[in-house]
């Protein structure tokens, strides 16, 4: 069975178009890289595939049922949000809120739940930091505990916005080799800027912008990029963070 299956999806918001005629299929187990312009619509893509924002027109099937059929199955890492480092919340605190719709309504949380949320802070590699104050933690250490919230669930589909926009390279490399560990079970959604990098490590690209250029493969053509940024690019250095572009056009930015 597929983990993503998009048909023909179209996304307008308040009169403007976000999403158009996109089709996608991933299956199982999948390391997927979304990447795109600021406003191309990665984001709305992946509220579409949590059921947050309904598509104009289209079918959306997660594990072969709609999001809402399937909510349980789905991990979601939002763009960062700064912590106040002042406000006294552990790691510990912040994971288990991934367990709140499973908690008693007059109760607290149960044996299985405080099992499930130390097996996801191990799963980070952050079980020393367990009972540190987040505020404090390192910009790739704030991104592992976001990522043991959203295993509490027990996903079978990963989600991630953006998870690498506030940490260093050598941070990042550390982040996507847990990312390549997780995907051993997981199929993982990444969106990201980050084009080089992020074609070091998954093992499929796609590009948004309103429209969905994919190919099935990691490798990013010069056409493909053309298309979707809107302007020729030469070369993409896989592994290293920057582009060369050739000159073009700003007269409409």
């Amino acid at each position: 069975m597929n983990a993503v299956n998009l048909s023909n999806i179209k996304v307008s918001i308040n009169g403007i178009d976000i999403l158009e005629n996109v089709n996608l299929t991933i299956p199982e187990k999948e390391f997927l890289g979304i990447i795109g312009p600021n406003g191309g619509g990665k984001t709305t893509l992946l509220k579409v595939l949590l059921g947050l924002i309904k598509p104009n027109s289209g079918s959306v099937k997660i594990f072969g049922k709609v999001p809402e059929e399937n909510l349980g199955m789905i991990g979601y890492v939002p763009q960062f949000s700064s912590f106040d480092a002042d406000y006294p919340v552990s790691v510990l605190d912040v994971v288990m809120m991934g367990r709140l719709k499973h908690k008693k309504l007059l109760g607290g949380f149960s044996a299985e739940d405080r099992s499930i949320v130390d097996e996801s802070i191990e799963l980070v590699n952050l079980s020393d930091y367990k009972y540190r104050q987040v505020g404090y933690l390192s910009g790739g250490e704030k991104q592992r505990v976001l990522i043991a919230r959203a295993l509490t669930t027990k996903p079978k589909l990963l989600l991630l916005d953006e998870p690498t926009a506030s940490i260093d390279s050598k941070t990042g490399k550390s982040f996507y080799d847990l990312l390549e560990k997780l995907n051993e079970d997981i199929t993982v959604i990444l969106v990201s800027h980050d084009i080089g990098a992020i074609s070091a490590y998954v093992n499929k690209i796609a590009c948004l912008n309103k429209k969905l250029v994919y190919h099935d493969t990691k490798e990013i053509s010069a056409e493909m990029l053309e298309q979707v940024y809107h302007c020729p690019v030469d070369l993409i250095a896989h592994g290293v963070p920057h582009r060369v572009l050739n000159e073009h056009d700003h007269g409409n930015e």
